[in-house]
């Protein structure tokens, strides 16, 4: 009995305005709570990238990992300290390594959600090199015209890479010479071909951090600035399609072992139809989220201090039998939704993080609020645009991204 430190790690990559806020707000909130007769603190450090030995222990309880998409070298360190020093660590890098976005809209389409049609197409070209390669596709590939695919699936249609990464090529495809454009364009990606959703009303993306859900009006079409609007969610959502998105967006977290992901959705006549959300490590940027930042950093550090805190258990392995009983169920979809959504919760630990989070971090949301007035919050903006935009942009977006944080502030008096 005693005090006792968890150790918080951050693993980063460019981030820069989100862990600076993170740790300003961690030290304004100077946590002691009180968990089984001990009292406990926190320390958030930075995670350096060294050589490791593979039986040399792990300083940190729990790290938030915003490298393991990308950099193996980090990657590798966390499965050593995960299965070697009980680490707790979002996202589950085992899932996010082998779980594409082809492997989710397989997944989610046999849960029932309405998924667009959607086809994947051999490569364009492949990696030279290969003995093996000549003989296999004069025996076994098979000629095919890909604008046939616009005259099945309805023009226009999408061609996007199976494993995406943040928009990157993808293609609004209208006619048979556009497809074979694209086509010729994705050089060695393996491309999916995926049905529009035509004359929808409602781009939203929901933003899943635990059990913890945010949705935000989206325009795909407007500067990467612009795209998260500041409409409020009351203004585009009701509380029964805002509940249907939290639904959505925390099954498909919690199969995946994603606790930190986003789900994007279009909406036509009464379907949401989810169309991009193996996204396991999303954007945090105020120069992209600028009035949902405050949002986003809170939820972070909810959810981090309740892991952290009360020691929860990191799931090495993922298990898709409970969601695939209710999936062979003859129900309506909406009725399986809400099975998967209870699973969701369970795993989530919904409950018991809301009665920690109204017993121990009630003062959060005020600390929060105030830390976003400070000179210390409009430099972490600062320091993130001068790291995206020229010279003689920086002063004018800082403002910018300054001038929605106010907003949020004046909207939401000390954020209640």
């Amino acid at each position: 009995m005693g005090e006792v430190v968890r150790r918080i790690g951050l693993s980063l990559g460019a981030d820069i305005c989100w862990p600076l806020c993170f740790e300003h707000i961690m030290r304004g909130l100077d946590l002691r709570i009180p968990v089984g007769g001990d009292t406990v603190r926190f320390e958030v450090e930075r995670v350096t990238i060294e050589p490791f030995d593979l039986q040399q222990p792990c300083r940190y309880d729990l790290v938030v990992d915003r490298l393991t998409h990308w950099y193996h070298t980090s990657r590798e360190w966390i499965k050593k300290s995960i299965l070697m020093n009980d680490l707790y660590v979002f996202n589950n890098p085992w899932s996010v390594q082998s779980n594409e976005k082809h492997t989710s809209y397989c997944a989610m389409m046999h849960l029932g959600m309405p998924i667009p049609p959607t086809w994947m197409i051999p490569p364009k070209s492949y990696e030279p090199g290969n003995p093996d390669l000549k003989p296999t596709l004069a025996r076994y590939a098979k000629l095919f015209d890909v604008s046939k695919l616009g005259d099945k699936l309805g023009w226009p249609l999408f061609m996007k890479p199976y494993d995406g990464g943040g928009w990157r090529a993808v293609t609004k495809v209208d006619d048979a010479a556009a497809a074979w454009k694209a086509y010729e364009e994705s050089g060695k990606a393996v491309m999916h071909v995926q049905a529009a959703v035509k004359d929808y009303d409602r781009f939203v993306r929901c933003i899943g951090f635990g059990p913890q859900t945010h949705c935000v009006l989206y325009d795909p079409d407007a500067p990467l600035h612009d795209r998260y609007t500041t409409r409020p969610e009351a203004d585009f959502l009701s509380p029964a399609d805002r509940e249907h998105l939290r639904k959505v967006t925390l099954t498909i977290n919690a199969f995946f072992g994603w606790e930190f992901n986003s789900c994007e959705a279009l909406h036509k006549g009464d379907v949401w139809h989810p169309i991009d959300f193996a996204n396991p490590c999303p954007d945090s940027q105020v120069t992209s989220l600028h009035a949902h930042f405050p949002w986003l950093v809170k939820a972070y550090i909810r959810w981090t201090v309740f892991c952290a805190a009360t020691k929860r258990k990191m799931p090495r392995n993922l298990d898709w039998a409970p969601f695939y009983e209710v999936a062979a169920r003859d129900l309506p979809y909406e009725d399986k939704l809400d099975a998967y959504a209870r699973i969701a919760d369970e795993r989530l630990e919904t409950a018991r993080f809301e009665e920690f989070c109204a017993k121990h971090l009630g003062h959060l949301d005020e600390v929060a609020w105030d830390f976003f007035g400070t000179s210390e919050a409009k430099e972490a903006v600062r320091q993130k645009v001068a790291a995206l935009f020229p010279a003689q942009e920086i002063e004018a977006f800082t403002e910018l991204f300054w001038s929605r944080i106010g907003d949020w502030r004046r909207q939401n008096p000390k954020a209640r």
